[in-house]
């Protein structure tokens, strides 16, 4: 196999996909499944630590999974493939959108409508949460960007994230989130429990409620995930715990690419440290191992009991 050819295969399996490369069509999608999460946030029953609000990675794309309505249910995915939005009823309904370079607002109008057209009722909160400087959805004309192709390596990324997220879940028999998209913060997330109440947590998450952040932080987790970045940070998977036990931030983690970040006090690795690793998967699950052994092992967690032999 030549140089070329593994080259190849690494940017199909792990995309390349720098911050720069999509910031106008990150900043836009980003709102759309706000949109889509505050439907099914406003249609679900509560579960425990916002679990009914987040989406799910699909072979396609991005899901709500099934959200109640009276006597049926339905679901609204993103499909990546064909970009296209689509929002199916129990009884036969379909509606489709374009992904396509529109506004948050024209975006927001056409999943109202839909909705109505399929006897769907309802209201959300149009205000975008966990954003600076947010614009109500109905007025926001300035994001308007899609990229198609950036849109589908993001989530193709997804996908791999997911796939080594969900290997690493199913090593823990505690009490364990799903792998979750939430679109607040737009990362792809998966927690694992201690078991034990958490101190109150501070809250001062930008646009977001403290009574919010304290319900999803009310017991001791190790959580870890992927986000895409920022204007002044890179793609990157993160571990952290809450709360951070003693010597959380110096305890030694894998793989050597990994790092403490005292910015965002959690532990980081680079998205390209893993994407251009000679086994992804192997550095990917190192890291997620050594940094829940450091919440763990600090924390004093009860390990032989929250553990799969």
């Amino acid at each position: 196999m030549t140089t070329a050819s593994v080259h190849s295969d690494v940017d199909t399996i792990w995309p390349q996909l720098s911050y720069a490369d999509w910031a106008e069509t990150y900043a836009t999608l980003h709102r759309w499944t706000q949109i889509v999460g505050k439907v099914r946030l406003a249609l679900s029953p509560p579960l425990n630590h916002w679990w009914q609000s987040t989406l799910y990675i699909t072979p396609r794309g991005l899901t709500t999974s099934a959200i109640p309505y009276q006597t049926r249910n339905f679901h609204i995915n993103f499909d990546f493939l064909a970009h296209q939005l689509q929002i199916e009823t129990s009884d036969g309904m379909m509606q489709r959108i374009a992904l396509e370079p529109q506004s948050v607002a024209e975006f927001y109008r056409q999943v109202m409508c839909c909705l109505r057209d399929m006897g769907i009722e309802m209201r959300i909160w149009t205000m975008p949460q966990e954003i600076a400087d947010p614009i109500p959805f109905e007025q926001d004309h300035h994001h308007a960007a899609y990229d198609a192709d950036a849109a589908q390596r993001f989530w193709r990324i997804l996908v791999q994230a997911d796939r080594i997220m969900t290997s690493f879940r199913s090593r823990f028999i505690g009490k364990s989130s799903p792998v979750h998209c939430f679109w607040g913060s737009f990362d792809l997330a998966v927690t694992r429990f201690s078991g034990r109440p958490a101190p109150e947590h501070p809250g001062g998450v930008p646009n977001l409620a403290d009574w919010v952040t304290r319900e999803a932080y009310s017991h001791e987790v190790s959580s870890c995930g992927f986000w895409p970045g920022s204007a002044s940070t890179e793609p990157l998977f993160y571990a952290y715990a809450y709360p951070a036990p003693d010597g959380f931030a110096d305890y030694f983690v894998q793989p050597d690419a990994a790092y403490y970040s005292t910015q965002i006090q959690e532990f980081v690795l680079p998205y390209d440290a893993v994407r251009l690793a000679n086994n992804p998967d192997a550095a990917l699950l190192d890291f997620f191992q050594s940094t829940y052994e450091a919440a763990a092992n600090l924390g004093q967690w009860a390990r032989s009991g929250l553990e799969r032999a």
